[in-house]
């Protein structure tokens, strides 16, 4: 799907970000002989056809924020839960044994 729009109908967007990031991106896209409004314009019609983020989210652990918060809540309910051991000697046993 291409979406195309008319050039005359244009208006503003303004984003806080991180000055230091902004100034990195600006250099990056200038060697590729783009602006940050251009890039701008190529992401927010990639969401368009994507019908949402054109990329996946991950986590600084390298995972999905989904599975992330899964894994987390997992975590939570073996703490409170879970089976507890004395060393991992006992635990490795118990494993054995299953």
């Amino acid at each position: 799907m291409t979406v195309e729009y008319p050039v005359c109908m244009t208006t503003t967007i303004q984003v806080r970000t991180n000055a230091k990031a902004k100034n990195a991106a600006r250099r990056i896209l200038e060697k590729q002989g783009m602006n940050l409004s251009t890039a701008v314009n190529i992401y927010l019609l990639k969401i368009i056809e994507k019908n949402g983020i054109p990329f996946e989210i991950v986590t600084e652990n390298g995972m999905t924020v989904a599975a992330e918060r899964k894994l987390l809540k997992e975590a939570a309910w073996a703490m409170k839960y879970g089976q507890r051991y004395d060393s991992a000697k006992e635990m490795h046993e118990d494993i054995l044994r299953k």
